[in-house]
């Protein structure tokens, strides 16, 4: 398991990264920071303020879009897993595992490139 203090992780260049948007495409989810990309395969489940959510059910819309604003405090890795951002008491988790997974690809971090703009030559991680 791999958690914040692991700074080779490429989950680490979100750290201190606050929420800009929260897309919905077709089947899957987006986090977007101020360039980087969690893209969510696999349909994340998560907390916030006490209130459990799964998508795409009534109401994870609502929950995941109130994490916009919220900046990136923590992350657990369990590549066989989860892949999970902590907002303070809020969290964001894509299942990893084969049983819950959206197939062969779960998640993809995209960073950036020199001139700020989401790139995979800022770096390209798939789980």
């Amino acid at each position: 398991m791999i958690g914040a203090n692991d700074s080779d992780d490429p989950l680490h260049l979100l750290m201190g990264q606050e929420v800009g948007a929260v897309s919905f495409v077709r089947d899957y989810v987006e986090l977007h920071f101020d360039g980087p990309v969690l893209r969510a395969l696999s349909d994340p489940s998560g907390v916030y303020g006490g209130r459990e959510w799964h998508f795409p059910a009534p109401g994870s819309m609502d929950l995941m879009r109130r994490c916009i604003g919220e900046t990136v405090d923590g992350f657990e890795l369990d590549p066989d897993r989860i892949l999970a951002l902590d907002f303070g008491e809020h969290r964001f988790v894509v299942p990893l595992d084969s049983d819950t997974g959206g197939g062969p690809e779960s998640a993809h971090v995209v960073g950036v490139a020199e001139d700020g703009r989401p790139s995979p030559l800022g770096g390209f991680r798939v789980w």
